[in-house]
């Protein structure tokens, strides 16, 4: 079980941090989204929301990667993940189950990190 969290910590830590870092380097090319998905990227991009989402990817990604306050991590990686998901269920299918892998992989880390997440669910 620690060696799937650490593949799975490490796996999840790396993809924010390189697709948070491809923000402002852009060493990976990205075909411009169609209709309404472009709308929305255009806009993000219009009012440099998008930088804000890096870097909190990055930073996410770099505490899931360095294994130091994970629990952090997944909470600052938490509302770029569910808005992940919502752009691809509703503006971007084709990404759809790369979005679902993510999740999943977030989901076992809160699940494997529970502990620390216990007080959100007492009564």
């Amino acid at each position: 079980m620690k060696i799937a969290t650490i593949i799975a910590r490490s796996l999840l830590g790396l993809i924010f941090v390189v697709f948070g870092l491809n923000a402002f380097l852009h060493f990976i090319p990205m075909p411009p989204p169609q209709g309404l998905a472009a709308d929305f990227m255009k806009a993000l991009f219009m009012s440099h929301y998008f930088y804000v989402v890096a870097i909190l990817q990055i930073a996410g990604g770099a505490l899931l990667l360095l294994g130091r306050f994970v629990p952090l991590g997944l909470t600052l990686l938490g509302p770029v993940i569910a808005n992940i998901l919502l752009f691809h269920a509703f503006l971007e299918p084709a990404g759809l189950p790369l979005a679902i892998a993510i999740a999943a992989l977030a989901l076992f880390l809160v699940w494997a990190n529970r502990q620390a997440f216990a007080g959100l669910v007492k009564p």
